[in-house]
């Protein structure tokens, strides 16, 4: 039997949940799955999406979240802020294991080495950027990563 795609153990588990009556879980799955469906049927032909493509859906719900939390947080409702935060907790659980800082210091700082973009600095920027990215997709927030570039590079 083939493995379960990481749709369809969304779907169980949003199954599972709904029986355990677990309200933050099974409202927070039915809200990834509509996005998964509407990243879906975006564009010109509907199809189905990879494990990959449902990790990067995953990792953008997760994102709005975050920054959510932080926007209610600031504006004083802690509760919003809270729920925003228990929401993305529960998409942390489908997303592949995130890297440390110090992992993400040490994929720049070989990038940078086998580029060799530490004599051009900040124009390489992009050049980096490009090595690195598909060695931390889905695991690092991209924010960060180009920070830690810009870090390293000397901006």
């Amino acid at each position: 039997m083939a493995p379960m795609s990481l749709k369809d153990r969304l779907r169980a588990d949003l199954t599972t949940a709904m029986k355990a009556r677990d309200e933050l879980r099974s409202s927070t799955l039915r809200m990834v799955l509509s996005a998964v469906t509407n990243a879906e049927v975006a564009g010109k032909s509907a199809k189905v999406l990879t494990d990959d493509e449902v990790v990067a859906v995953l990792t953008t719900e997760a994102k709005k979240r975050r920054e959510a939390a932080v926007a209610f947080a600031e504006g004083g409702r802690a509760e919003s802020a809270e729920k925003e935060r228990a929401e993305a907790a529960v998409i942390a659980d489908y997303l592949p294991e995130q890297l440390t800082e110090a992992e993400v210091a040490d994929i720049v700082a070989a990038a940078i080495e086998s580029t060799g973009a530490a004599a051009e600095g900040m124009k390489a920027m992009g050049k980096v950027m490009g090595v690195v990215t598909p060695q931390v997709k889905g695991r690092a927030d991209g924010g960060a990563v180009a920070a830690e570039i810009r870090r390293q590079l000397g901006a």
